[in-house]
């Protein structure tokens, strides 16, 4: 059976776009979309970026040539 997300997401994509999902293996991945969602759901609460200091600024800081 399919997620009840898959008719609506059709139809939002085809009256953006104006393009129609154009098979039953795009149907099928929209249907995966519904798996994704919950697991992305289920990790929510638990991913606190904001918690500590970037590492991406920590890296830059680290690998900064010396005298520039």
């Amino acid at each position: 059976m399919e997620p009840e997300l898959v008719v609506p997401t059709m139809e939002a994509i085809r009256r953006w776009s104006g393009v129609a999902v154009p098979n039953a293996a795009a149907r099928a991945g929209l249907a995966d979309h519904a798996a994704l969602i919950a697991e992305l759901a289920a990790l929510r609460g638990s991913m606190v970026f904001e918690d500590e200091p970037s590492s991406f600024e920590a890296a830059l800081r680290d690998l900064k040539e010396a005298g520039r």
